[in-house]
């Protein structure tokens, strides 16, 4: 489908919905705000996931008592929620009424009422879509003068989503060089305007770096980690195949999950795996760090993920999947391996074994790799240069 037919197809629908968007804007002025914004977040969850922490960090370097931030889908945890509270921004969860499906109508009543409080603040907001479907929804109700700013973490689903409201973005945040050039190709492909593709502009995720460099224990067995959610591009049971085809010859290796994997392990394969569930504790998912050796990742799509940067920051050597951004900052031989194959599952399970058994003989390799991810990630992944690119972005 071509751009123009994107425009097309949502200035339709605009048509239709319009009368649930006037009687939002009604219900609305009947029952303002109590208070001014100076931003308006958006974000679909606060649950367990590297996206969920980004956008909790962005609302800590951005955010304070003048803004508020909605919630618009229903969270499966609340892993985030503590440090989205601690922005001390006012927090709004409207997912009951807008991802609710028997009800669908609400939603769109809801746009009405959002769009309504934004357009009447007195002095004009900023706001902020960290990819939220709901956001971009409301964006062509929004007054001109609004800056919309909005972040895309990968090439997924979004990256569709998003094109009927291109013209309305001020300005779009991208944390993947590699997933600039697949946007930028989209663009292309489908028509979309040059002048959208110089409204993109990087900035790479940060973490709060260790205050201490961890020491690992490189004499006992070696700890082999997961870290994140079981959702089907993680393909977290490849990491579960891999753990049983490593058991057959070196039984004594550990594979540790942290967070909520357990229905996407194959129950045969699960007397390989030792689960941790979802950890809420930041000192605890620090130790779990800390005692690893080897942090696994068997994405089938990624931008660059905050669990690499966490990981290389406390020595962990990184094994990969060469999606998104990985392959620039992990380089085979030097501070783990990336492996060639990302859709043939068999080859990565065959590669990414031989590696670890790899290491297990040769364990000197591993504390080399920690060394020189512990200076990377102090070089590359400071959390001050991220709040400061965000607060220059989300300025008026």
């Amino acid at each position: 489908m071509k751009y123009n037919t994107y425009i097309i197809k949502r200035k339709i629908e605009s048509v239709f919905i319009y009368p649930f968007i006037l009687l939002g804007k009604c219900i609305a002025l009947l029952k303002p705000l109590k208070k001014e914004y100076n931003i308006f977040y958006f974000f679909p969850f606060y649950h367990t996931g590297g996206a969920e922490n980004v956008h909790a960090l962005i609302t800590q370097a951005t955010g304070d008592s003048n803004c508020i931030i909605y919630f618009t889908k229903t969270s499966a945890d609340t892993t985030f929620l503590k440090q989205f509270q601690q922005s001390n921004c006012d927090i709004k969860n409207i997912s009951s009424f807008t991802d609710n499906k028997w009800l669908y109508f609400l939603n769109l009543i809801y746009r009405g009422i959002i769009v309504t409080y934004i357009n009447k603040q007195s002095k004009t907001p900023i706001v902020f879509n960290g990819q939220c479907n709901f956001a971009y929804k409301i964006s062509p109700w929004v007054k001109k003068e609004i800056k919309l700013t909005e972040l895309i973490h990968s090439f997924n689903s979004f990256s569709w989503i998003r094109i009927p409201f291109i013209p309305y973005l001020h300005q779009t945040i991208m944390i993947s060089k590699v997933r600039i050039n697949d946007h930028i190709k989209q663009y292309q492909t489908i028509g979309i305007p040059q002048e959208y593709s110089n409204r993109i502009n990087y900035i790479s995720n940060g973490i709060e770096l260790p205050e201490n460099a961890p020491n690992k224990n490189y004499n006992n067995h070696l700890n082999i980690l997961y870290v994140g959610r079981g959702t089907i591009e993680k393909r977290v049971h490849i990491i579960a195949a891999i753990a049983e085809e490593v058991h057959k010859t070196n039984p004594e290796i550990n594979f540790i999950f942290a967070g909520d994997v357990a229905n996407a392990i194959p129950e045969n394969l699960k007397q390989h795996c030792i689960l941790k569930g979802n950890i809420v504790d930041k000192n605890e998912l620090a130790n779990l760090y800390r005692q690893a050796h080897i942090l696994l990742i068997t994405s089938s799509t990624e931008g660059f993920p905050l669990v690499v940067m966490e990981a290389m920051a406390n020595g962990c050597t990184i094994i990969a999947t060469p999606v998104g951004d990985i392959p620039i900052h992990i380089q085979n031989n030097q501070n783990g391996q990336v492996v060639t194959e990302v859709d043939n599952e068999n080859k990565i399970i065959e590669e990414m074994k031989k590696f670890i058994i790899y290491y297990q003989k040769h364990k000197y390799l591993l504390e080399e790799n920690s060394l020189r991810n512990i200076h990377y990630a102090q070089q590359n992944f400071s959390i001050h240069s991220f709040n400061k690119a965000y607060k220059k972005i989300l300025s008026k």
